[in-house]
């Protein structure tokens, strides 16, 4: 007879787990961004997760959050302009 408490459980490959987190994230109403960091950009990142800890999404999202704000409050050729001044 089959046990059924003596049954192990097949192993997850590494695309299920992932995409099994991929679901849960959308569930939670999170939505996955892709992109390629300029290089200027790439030394940002590092210096804001070094001074903050905080992960590529908190990152990811401030950093769209900001922007958006910068645009709702007519900020966002200031921002640009900042940004080329200061060569990031």
């Amino acid at each position: 007879m089959d046990d059924p408490v003596k049954k192990k459980k097949k192993a997850m490959t590494n695309a299920e787990k992932q995409k099994r987190y991929r679901e849960r994230q959308k569930e939670r109403g999170k939505q996955e961004m892709r992109g390629y960091l300029s290089p200027e950009a790439r030394v940002c990142y590092q210096l804001i997760s070094e001074q903050t800890n905080w992960s590529d999404s908190i990152i990811l999202s401030n950093a769209v959050r900001l922007t958006y704000a910068a645009y709702k409050n007519g900020q966002i050729g200031l921002l640009n302009s900042w940004l080329k001044n200061n060569e990031l």
